[in-house]
C-alpha cells in the first residue's frame, strides 16, 4: 500500500477510543456496523462506508476531522477523507 505525505497529518492527535466497544452512534441508536474506524483527531469510533449508517465519514465531514485509522484487529492503515488516500 502506497502512502503519501498528506498536509492533514498535522491534525493527528494521541487519542483514546471514546467507545472501544464499537461505533458510538450505532451503539446509541441500536444500529449495526461492518468495520470500525477511529478518528485520529478526537477518538470517535465510527462505522465504515460499507456499514448502513456510514458514521465515520459523516463524523469526518461534520467535524472537519480528516484522518481515521482502521479500528479492526491486526490492521494499522490510515485514510484521509479529504484527499481520499491512504496516509
Amino acid at each position: 500500500m502506497t502512502t503519501i505525505q498528506d498536509p492533514h497529518l498535522t491534525e493527528i492527535r494521541d487519542v483514546e477510543p471514546l467507545t472501544p466497544e464499537g461505533c458510538g452512534e450505532c451503539l446509541r441508536l441500536g444500529g449495526r456496523w461492518v468495520h470500525l474506524r477511529l478518528c485520529l483527531t478526537c477518538g470517535s469510533v465510527g462505522c465504515c462506508d460499507s456499514s448502513p449508517a456510514r458514521h465515520a465519514s459523516a463524523h469526518a465531514a461534520s467535524h472537519d476531522h480528516p484522518i481515521v485509522r482502521s479500528f479492526e484487529p491486526g490492521e494499522d492503515w490510515r485514510w484521509c477523507y479529504v484527499d481520499e488516500t491512504f496516509v
